[in-house]
């Protein structure tokens, strides 16, 4: 197993396929991108398949969420998924998207094993939408969204970051619209993974005001039919059910004590927390020479180090937090 010295064992595996991305959202790259990573540096798709298949056989790993970057834009995803869901035992298999680009792959990702699909959209307005991503692309986004659902790729999840003077206003109009879909929505705080390293705390909308507003529509009672467990949302029933609404509160309502995620980055490093400044190198292991069977072991051994050496949480709190070098788009969602 990945387990760490506080007892947390890591069952979630987010990997990266690359740091590029089709918008540029202001909560996370600058308008003119960024330096991107060299081909060279990428894991391949079969370095991806073999990290996996080692994370999934060898080391408890149970599911497998594809990010970015934007993972549209990885031209062998398709293939990727497919081969993931042949392994055995099989890991459940999601994607974290922009959505542009879902319209036109979301049933040929469901023919390749793909369970569901996370969605981020941040706003019903065009305007508003064109502001924060700086691209028009609105529509490809609601598109994608719906042939998602049509493919089965459920439950269909949103993801909403709210901005002061941007869309803080739109939690209750975004919370009505998901329910007329039938689409799960998570509103997610802003966490300080900027590129531009802007992030404040004072002037984050917070879970707390989020639940607020949402009250000054619907009735809200927290869902008392699961454990929380790992999950990083807070979910609650809303107008007495069944539509469900979640909230993460990363920053305000830290969920590390049950945190049962690991990380790969588009060019093989893991990770063992979201806000770590330290990497652990498996890409250089997997291209060194030697017997394969001798290669797997190397990788097991340096990804239960690293899992090993996780801190008991991400330090938000602490006056002295740093944030990490590599933004979001380059770590992986």
């Amino acid at each position: 197993m990945l387990i760490d010295t506080h007892g947390r064992v890591a069952t979630d595996l987010r990997v990266s396929l690359t740091d590029r991305c089709n918008l540029r959202c202001t909560y996370c790259m600058p308008e003119e991108g960024l330096a991107w990573l060299a081909k060279s540096e990428l894991l391949t798709d079969d370095e991806i398949v073999r990290l996996i298949r080692i994370a999934v056989t060898r080391l408890g790993v149970t599911e497998v969420r594809f990010t970015g970057g934007e993972p549209l834009l990885r031209p062998g995803l398709v293939g990727i998924v497919d081969r993931v869901a042949r392994l055995a035992p099989r890991p459940r298999i999601s994607l974290t998207t922009n959505g542009i680009g879902l319209a036109r792959t979301a049933d040929v990702l469901r023919e390749a094993g793909l369970d569901r699909v996370n969605v981020s959209l941040d706003t019903l307005r065009p305007e508003v939408f064109k502001a924060l991503t700086r691209r028009d692309r609105l529509s490809d986004v609601t598109a994608g969204l719906a042939a998602a659902s049509r493919a089965g790729l459920v439950p269909v999840k949103v993801n909403t970051v709210l901005m002061p003077g941007l869309n803080e206003d739109e939690a209750p109009d975004l919370l009505a619209w998901a329910l007329d879909h039938d689409y799960e929505l998570r509103f997610i705080e802003q966490m300080p993974l900027d590129a531009q390293h802007g992030w404040q705390r004072t002037g984050m909308i917070t879970a707390g005001d989020v639940l607020a507003s949402l009250r000054t529509r619907f009735a809200l009672e927290p869902e008392q039919s699961q454990e929380r467990g790992s999950a990083p949302a807070e979910r609650w029933i809303v107008n007495g059910g069944p539509g469900r609404v979640g909230v993460i509160g990363s920053v305000t309502r830290p969920f590390c004590a049950a945190c049962d995620r690991t990380r790969l980055t588009a060019d093989g490093q893991v990770r063992n927390c979201l806000f770590a400044r330290e990497e652990t190198d498996l890409r250089a292991a997997l291209r060194s020479e030697g017997d394969p069977a001798h290669v797997d072991e190397e990788v097991v051994r340096l990804w239960r180090a690293a899992m090993w050496a996780k801190k008991p949480g991400s330090g938000l709190d602490d006056p002295s937090f740093l944030q990490p070098d590599r933004p979001m788009s380059a770590i992986g969602g």
